[in-house]
């Protein structure tokens, strides 16, 4: 469209909530429209078919992965030519709100999905929920949901202890059981760090035919942030949309893992702790031949002298 450029380009950081809906709202313009579904909800829609990327995000979280607050389907709609349609909250809500079923009902009623080839969902942690929650909207879309929670219904989760402010809201009623609102869905992706107990026990919720769970160990709670730094999240998307995603190709973008310091960082400080020190000079080694640094340094000299004191084997020494 040919407002695009301008919106893509624009800046929405430094905002407060209300501010950055407005914004919003200024910059699709005519390629789109915004409304406000109460006083925490927003959808945001901009039009460039034919694949449809439904995306359900806080805007903390928007401020926290993009350097620019754009939501982050934003620069899928850009880089692939593709419409979008982001739900955003003030503040993590898990998007239970009858303005919110609504919305969705309307979108229903008017065929709005039947207008795209293709239609994929996604959300992390409260946004995770709701896009394999909504999804049911959209019969045969592709679901990608990071860390999502199964529901908060004290009655089937009451171990998870995490949330307990949301105790009293319905998770029971309308788009309520996320795990059985995936039935129409044509795959769904649960990606999840089984370290993570918690997130564990909700991906185990979600057994289904035709979803597949996926284990991407030593991201941990900011799995989205590691996601979007090494490019997974964009190819993961990408691979959705076109039907082609699968355990063996998620595998094989897991790769990128290996090139990213953040998770290096937290797999040595895994081996340290259960003090597996051959491995931690092996790590901190293969590290130090891409990219020197002094945490990886000092592990590695550390690993050395450990294994000299207690006499164990040890790989060859690269580095002093």
């Amino acid at each position: 469209m040919q407002d695009s450029p301008k919106l893509f380009d624009a800046s929405l950081s430094g905002l407060d909530w209300s501010e950055w809906v407005d914004r919003l709202d200024s910059l699709i313009g005519d390629a789109g429209y915004v409304e406000r579904l109460g006083a925490a909800h927003t959808a945001a829609f901009y039009e460039d078919k034919p694949v449809l990327l439904v995306t359900f995000e806080s805007f903390q979280q928007v401020n926290q992965l993009s350097g620019n607050g754009q939501p982050v389907g934003w620069s899928m709609a850009k880089a692939l030519g593709w419409s979008h349609l982001a739900l955003v909250s003030d503040g993590d809500t898990w998007f239970r709100d009858p303005r919110v079923y609504g919305f969705f009902d309307r979108l229903i009623d008017d065929g709005f999905f039947e207008d795209f080839d293709q239609v994929v969902f996604y959300g992390a942690g409260a946004g995770g929920y709701a896009a394999a929650a909504f999804s049911v909207a959209a019969p045969a879309a592709q679901v990608v949901a990071v860390r999502p929670q199964a529901t908060l219904d004290p009655r089937v989760a009451e171990w998870d202890d995490r949330f307990l402010h949301m105790r009293r809201t319905a998770f029971d009623d309308r788009y309520g059981y996320a795990p059985d609102m995936l039935d129409a869905a044509a795959r769904a992706f649960i990606l999840y760090d089984p370290e993570v107990e918690l997130d564990a026990m909700h991906a185990a919720l979600f057994t289904r035919d035709n979803v597949t769970k996926f284990r991407m160990r030593h991201f941990g709670p900011r799995m989205e942030q590691g996601l979007w730094r090494t490019n997974m999240l964009q190819r993961i998307l990408a691979q959705a949309s076109a039907g082609k995603l699968t355990r063996l190709s998620l595998a094989r973008l897991f790769r990128a893992r290996r090139d990213d310091v953040p998770y290096l960082k937290q797999v040595l400080a895994r081996l340290e702790r259960d003090e597996r020190t051959y491995f931690v000079a092996l790590l901190a080694q293969y590290v130090m031949r891409q990219r020197p640094g002094p945490r990886f340094r000092r592990a590695m000299r550390a690993a050395f002298e450990a294994g000299a004191e207690q006499g164990l084997k040890m790989p060859e020494r690269e580095f002093d």
